[in-house]
């Protein structure tokens, strides 16, 4: 008869494992939920299509670069040579 006491209170206590896990997954999905929505309304914020992203980045890297080389240009190099 104890083997049966013993495994319903095994089985009591996967289930309070399982619910506690699943409250605190609830939790955590309810954050990145919230985090996800944050980085869309600052993607609006800033006129940026969610789908159009890489896109963007892309526009964004090739303008910085352009503005790198430019600075580059700019700088006297005869100068700094010396």
């Amino acid at each position: 008869m104890s083997d049966f006491a013993e495994e319903i209170k095994k089985l009591k206590s996967d289930l309070d494992q399982a619910k506690n896990k699943r409250y605190k997954y609830e939790a955590r999905m309810e954050e990145l939920k919230k985090q996800r929505q944050k980085l869309l309304d600052k993607l609006d914020e800033c006129g940026v299509n969610p789908e159009e992203l890489d896109d963007e980045i892309e526009k964004l890297e090739t303008k910085l670069q352009g503005l790198i080389t430019e600075a580059k240009e700019l700088l006297p190099q005869d100068i700094l040579d010396e």
